[in-house]
């Protein structure tokens, strides 16, 4: 009960006061639309630059600690996108859409602050390790497979043009930009100036609670209405089966160290990003499914994790 109470209620406090104050019109769609555009576009990416900055690379990443994460992910995908498509008849893009909500877990904006609160800064090591490749990865897997299913729809586009919208996709996010640079000043040991090392610590500490107050108001958009069973299955391949996979495969097959499994299966653990509905929403497909999930099981998330910080060691 002591890590409910003591590590999973702050992270989830910040949310509902954020989810009270859009609810009760304290601050508009304008303000929540500024402060999340703050908080992914600024503060979250300066947060990923200052941590790539000062980790070592060499122990960081870890082949077991990706692999167990990643594969778990995309087991997500292959088992929301089979049973959108095959076990309810929904169209190739909408399984797609569908799929990357069982796959684009919360890693930043609630994965690193239940991982601190629970294990500490010094546990971080392999969140970011894992945050570092995420949006790369995910996003041009989710593009790639979209571009796909709607070449297959609507009579195909040239694999030039799909290739330069997957990169487009990816170098366009801002995260990305942070983590790259972070991994240019640290593999080339570039000296920061006092000053900038100073600004770039004031921002990155605004990135988390300003993330988390704005993810409240924007879960206010969002209804758990229609499709009720594609949303449990979203929720459990989220909150439960890529979890479990990632456990099993980081404690079993690659014999991870503490640190390592902890970070890797907490991270896996967490419920979809908002990113999972801007992919819905960016073509138009699996909307209300990805947007329902996202305050489904980020709601459940609150006993989930709190389960799975009882089964880490």
């Amino acid at each position: 009960m002591s890590a409910l109470i003591d590590v999973i209620l702050p992270v989830f406090v910040i949310i509902a006061f954020g989810y009270l104050a859009a609810r009760a019109h304290w601050i508009t769609d304008a303000d929540i639309d500024g402060i999340m555009r703050f908080a992914q576009g600024f503060a979250a990416p300066i947060l990923l630059f200052k941590n790539i900055v000062t980790i070592d690379l060499g122990t960081a990443f870890q082949p077991g600690l990706l692999l167990s994460f990643y594969i778990g992910a995309f087991i997500g995908f292959a088992f929301g996108f089979c049973l959108a498509r095959y076990g309810f008849g929904r169209a190739q893009t909408d399984s797609v859409a569908i799929g990357f909500a069982c796959l684009f877990s919360n890693t930043l904006l609630l994965g690193v602050p239940i991982t601190e609160r629970a294990y500490g800064a010094g546990a971080l090591v392999g969140n970011f390790a894992i945050i570092s490749i995420h949006a790369p990865i995910i996003y041009a897997f989710g593009i790639m497979m979209m571009e796909s299913a709607l070449a297959r729809q609507d009579g195909g586009k040239p694999l030039l043009v799909v290739l330069r919208q997957i990169g487009k996709g990816v170098v366009s996010q801002p995260l990305v930009v942070g983590l790259a640079l972070g991994f240019v000043v640290n593999f080339f040991a570039l000296p920061l100036p006092g000053a900038v090392t100073a600004a770039v610590g004031m921002l990155a500490s605004s990135a988390i609670p300003t993330a988390l107050f704005g993810l409240g108001g924007v879960l206010t958009r969002y209804r758990p209405e229609g499709d009720t069973k594609l949303i449990v299955a979203v929720v459990f391949a989220s909150l439960i089966l890529h979890p479990t996979v990632t456990y099993l495969m980081g404690r079993f097959v690659f014999a991870l160290d503490l640190a390592a499994l902890r970070s890797s299966t907490v991270t896996a653990a967490m419920p979809p990003g908002v990113n999972a509905f801007m992919f819905a929403f960016l073509y138009g497909v699996g909307k209300r499914v990805a947007a329902a999930s996202i305050l489904v099981a980020t709601a459940l998330s609150v006993l989930t994790v709190w389960i799975w910080l009882h089964i880490l060691p």
